[in-house]
């Protein structure tokens, strides 16, 4: 860690009198899986470093990048960011992180146990996923079984007065199904995350693979009307990451956020809570620093369903006339920081899923969804996506159906949440899960 954080920090010292200079380090690897009938049907094992610098002079910035730490490199990358500038459209709100005060988290993100994991225990845990998932179901099999990692350790330093370093590294699990009746295929999936492998439950993800393909076999077109619909939590993370991309102070900022000129109304039931905290190290995608070196914190997007604001980095912040919220995403050194949620978790409540669906009359318990992201308008609010999962009466789990959509907007659907599980999921992305039980949705079928 000590070398990256040497390097940010030589490059910055050679900073000219106007010259704000940035450079973000990082060396990052991962291990990719992939078992089918016992064997290795794919393995990746990949590693790369590299560097990149930001110069920004009277408002215009050039940026450059190499995938190498070598010093010769460095010094042509710095050469060629400072040679960008000439070409940058000037920007009034262009400049670097500053230090805000805000004290780093202390979080163990870092597992040696997983950095040294061998080989062959890697490939051992995707094939022991695929034999649980095949001892649940004769009608199940296994279309593939996979454990994946990935580590990286980065150290920014500007010439505005940060300098930070971290590191961290992670892994899951995941296996996806085919059931078959005779008539039909139907497909499921599982997964379990973890700092370690030791944190996995293999058994849970297998059954809840075979569970998934099988619980749908006999599914029909169901007949189009008015309901409440139950998300499932591996759904409804994907419903808060549609909700995220409207938080975006940088969406916000272009007029592309349904939320914008919104903040202290409510926009939202007084059940729903949200906020974005990477420093929970329960979630997959908590982290200490974020894009620009600024700490990671707890942000409270929406309390009690009242808007409290918008996640910034510091461009963004300027641009809006606030701060950053330690906000800023890049996709390693190659890019430049933009603007995200980093760990997106819904306030839980008392009741598991079963207690939920117990008070549901007329309703149907989505399970997947296909073209959320392209069926949902973060200007206008419109929501409507393809789904499949059970119907729901007098309080009974009914019969599977699929080729349906349920529509609505997404103004309406926060506040008709009319109650939210206890059953928080961790998955392998940017939102927890957790059952969300929402009235009055059109579902369209036959």
């Amino acid at each position: 860690m000590s070398s990256l954080q040497d390097i940010a920090d030589r490059v910055i010292a050679q900073a000219k009198p106007g010259e704000h200079v940035e450079a973000f380090v990082s060396r990052d690897g991962q291990t990719d899986v992939r078992v089918f009938e016992g064997e290795v049907e794919h393995f990746v094992s990949a590693q790369s470093e590299g560097i990149g610098i930001r110069v920004i002079r009277d408002g215009r910035t050039g940026f450059a990048y190499a995938g190498t730490l070598d010093q010769a490199a460095i010094a042509e990358v710095l050469a060629e960011a400072r040679d960008n500038v000439e070409f940058g459209t000037p920007d009034e709100w262009a400049g670097l992180a500053a230090p805000d005060g805000v004290d780093v988290v202390q979080q163990v993100l870092w597992n040696d146990q997983l950095a040294s994991l061998a080989t062959e225990r890697k490939i051992e845990l995707a094939k022991e996923l695929e034999r649980l998932t095949l001892g649940f179901d004769a009608r199940v099999r296994v279309d593939d079984s996979n454990y994946s990692d990935a580590f990286v350790e980065s150290a920014v330093a500007n010439t505005s007065g940060i300098r930070r370093s971290g590191r961290e590294n992670g892994c899951y699990v995941s296996v996806g199904t085919l059931a078959d009746d005779g008539d039909e295929t139907q497909t499921g999936f599982g997964f379990s995350v973890g700092r370690s492998p030791d944190e996995f439950d293999l058994a849970k993800a297998a059954r809840e693979a075979s569970d998934r393909a099988t619980r749908l076999l006999g599914a029909v077109k169901p007949s189009s009307k008015r309901l409440t619909v139950v998300l499932d939590p591996y759904v409804a993370a994907q419903f808060l990451g549609i909700v995220s991309s409207t938080l975006n102070g940088e969406a916000v900022i272009k007029g592309r956020s349904l939320f914008k000129d919104r903040v202290g109304e409510q926009v939202a039931s007084p059940l729903f809570t949200l906020v974005d905290d990477p420093t929970n190290p329960s979630a997959y995608s908590a982290t200490d620093i974020d894009g620009e070196g600024l700490a990671a914190r707890r942000n409270v997007l929406i309390d009690g369903g009242v808007l409290h604001g918008f996640v910034h980095s510091s461009y963004s912040g300027r641009r809006a006339g606030t701060t950053s919220t330690g906000n800023a995403v890049r996709g390693g050194f190659k890019s430049t920081p933009g603007v995200g949620c980093l760990a997106m978790q819904l306030q839980p409540g008392a009741r598991m899923q079963a207690d939920l669906i117990a008070d549901v009359s007329d309703g149907v318990l989505i399970e997947s969804v296909s073209g959320m992201h392209s069926g949902v308008n973060p200007i206008s609010g419109d929501f409507s996506t393809g789904a499949s999962g059970r119907l729901i009466s007098n309080g009974q789990i009914g019969g599977p159906v699929r080729e349906f959509t349920i529509a609505s907007t997404l103004q309406k659907m926060l506040l008709d949440v009319i109650e939210i599980g206890n059953d928080v999921d961790w998955l392998p992305m940017r939102a927890a899960g957790v059952t969300i039980v929402i009235a009055d949705m059109t579902m369209s079928g036959a």
